[in-house]
């Protein structure tokens, strides 16, 4: 099957426009207190998007000084329950792709391939830390909830930064 021009024309633009400087113009938009403008910005998004503000612990959109105070908003208390399961999801999402992680598995995510070693930046010890294990790909919307939650103790050990070409999910 064929994919329409539009979304056709709309892939080849990552690989030709300045991702880096797009990426950082969004995150300096993101962090910008622009009041009013913030605010008609973040209504049109959740327009767009059918963002669910009920749910927020502060419905209003004109409440979010940054728009990524509002992207990052709280919930309403007891919104999401913790299910009394094994295994509970961190996100709002859809999982796109699960399974086993084997010697030469690639993992997908947004459209593309990656080894469990490309995603630890190219620590293939680390990456042989994860063989026999499982793995899966939440996709959240623009719509989705994007805090992300440990339903566990825990702490945290380390934080890997890997770089690499940055690609919009659509």
């Amino acid at each position: 099957m064929t994919q329409p021009l539009a979304e056709r024309l709309q892939v080849a633009l990552q690989y030709v426009l300045p991702k880096q400087a797009l990426t950082a113009a969004a995150g300096a938009f993101a962090r910008w207190h622009g009041g009013a403008v913030t605010t008609a910005a973040i209504r049109a998004f959740v327009r767009r998007y059918g963002v669910d503000m009920d749910e927020a612990a502060d419905p209003d959109p004109a409440a979010y000084q940054t728009f990524n105070d509002f992207f990052t908003r709280a919930l309403r208390p007891a919104t999401r329950p913790l299910a009394d399961a094994e295994w509970i999801c961190p996100v709002d999402g859809a999982i796109s792709q699960c399974g086993r992680i084997e010697s030469g598995r690639l993992l997908q995510a947004k459209g593309h391939d990656y080894s469990a070693r490309a995603l630890l930046g190219g620590d293939a010890a680390l990456a042989a830390s994860f063989d026999g294990g499982h793995f899966a790909t939440l996709y959240l919307s623009p719509r989705d909830y994007h805090r992300i939650h440990m339903p566990a103790a825990g702490r945290l050990r380390r934080m890997l930064h890997v770089p690499g070409a940055l690609f919009s999910v659509n």
